[in-house]
């Protein structure tokens, strides 16, 4: 059962995490649930921290497989291909019915995609946490494990938060709930203190540079180093950014954010109305990420009064110790809290993605004056 996004229009090499039958560098943690399971101590509530599109979801149904599939095959390790981790065979049956969405004993709740609006809505809704009390309430079909995963946890609106919390206070037995957070602070504390929290790192970079050969292997190796670089240990991030352009995104950023305190009003208008096209959501949000991320590191660096002498693209230093100089650390975190809240808000609203990214642009503009 998958309540969840439409597919992609663009074909991609990268299989969906349901589908996926790799996991990339979260070997310690898959040995830890594996060991939790066999020692008859696996919670009932999971929450699997960290970057997107590193591996969160990927791990969650990975769990999913694994507990499905050693109740379809209680006698020995049939099905299971290996021995210390949370692998399955990808030929057998219950890997296809979970990849299809079509497992009963398996719930995805997820941001749904609005024709309307043709994007995705902006919260995981109330009705979606009350499904997954439903679904719990069911006997399993298979007389085994009932798992729900809610990919994006963060993005529950208020009263799905509160919906969910009830199932937390109760948790059925032989019941797993997955967690998938990006952002874990944006959660209840309430909910946050009823979930055994499993936080994953970043990748390594040079797993990350392996992984974009491996799925976009048409990318020049320089420009798989800096896409690597820009993803911050998440593959998911650097394809997006691949495919979205994000090289000459962050490089015209760049020549923006050179020209402080005299912005280009007509290149800035240019550069924002790009965005604001229908079919330039992935776009938006890899600027909007872009931009956050400049001002992290930018914030760093002022703060120990060193910046990185490694340029992920040429002239970025300059343009960070150019603007770092003009307020003090504090002012910028600050803005760039206050930038992050505007995007999000955009988002949530449906407002004008072009007013929200100049809107950026010029209150930067005006803290470094």
């Amino acid at each position: 059962m998958a309540r969840g996004t439409e597919p992609s229009p663009k074909a991609a090499e990268a299989p969906a995490p349901r589908a996926n039958p790799d996991l990339f560098g979260h070997e310690i943690a898959e040995r830890e649930l594996r060991r939790l399971d066999e020692a008859g101590r696996l919670p009932h509530t999971l929450r699997l921290s960290g970057p997107r599109g590193m591996g969160k979801a990927t791990l969650a149904f990975r769990v999913a497989r694994y507990l499905l599939q050693k109740k379809a095959a209680p006698t020995g390790l049939f099905g299971l291909a290996s021995h210390s981790g949370l692998a399955i065979d990808p030929d057998s049956g219950v890997f296809h019915r979970v990849a299809a969405g079509g497992h009963a004993d398996l719930l995805t709740v997820e941001r749904v995609y609005d024709p309307r609006r043709r994007r995705l809505h902006g919260d995981i809704l109330v009705d979606d946490a009350r499904e997954i009390a439903a679904f719990f309430r069911l006997t399993a079909a298979e007389e085994g494990w009932r798992i729900a995963i809610v990919d994006g946890a963060e993005e529950m609106n208020r009263n799905a938060a509160n919906a969910l919390l009830k199932i937390l206070e109760e948790p059925p037995r032989q019941s797993l709930l997955m967690l998938v957070s990006h952002s874990p602070g944006r959660l209840l504390p309430t909910i946050r203190s009823r979930c055994r929290r499993f936080p994953l790192a970043p990748l390594a970079l040079p797993l990350v540079r392996q992984l974009i050969e491996r799925y976009r292997p048409e990318i020049p190796a320089s420009e798989a180093e800096a896409l690597a670089a820009l993803s911050q240990g998440s593959i998911g991030r650097a394809l997006e950014l691949a495919d979205a352009g994000g090289l000459a995104l962050y490089q015209s950023m760049l020549e923006t954010l050179s020209r402080i305190p005299r912005i280009d009003v007509a290149g800035l208008h240019g550069f924002a109305e790009r965005l604001s096209r229908v079919d330039a959501e992935d776009v938006f949000r890899a600027s909007e990420e872009l931009l956050s991320q400049f001002l992290a590191r930018m914030v760093a660096g002022a703060a120990r009064r060193q910046f990185a002498a490694d340029e992920i693209v040429a002239g970025e230093r300059a343009t960070m110790e150019g603007l770092a100089a003009r307020a003090d650390p504090g002012r910028w975190a600050a803005l760039r809290d206050e930038i992050e809240r505007s995007f999000a808000r955009a988002d949530q609203l449906n407002l004008d993605r072009k007013q929200a990214m100049l809107g950026a642009f010029f209150a930067i503009e005006n803290l470094a004056r």
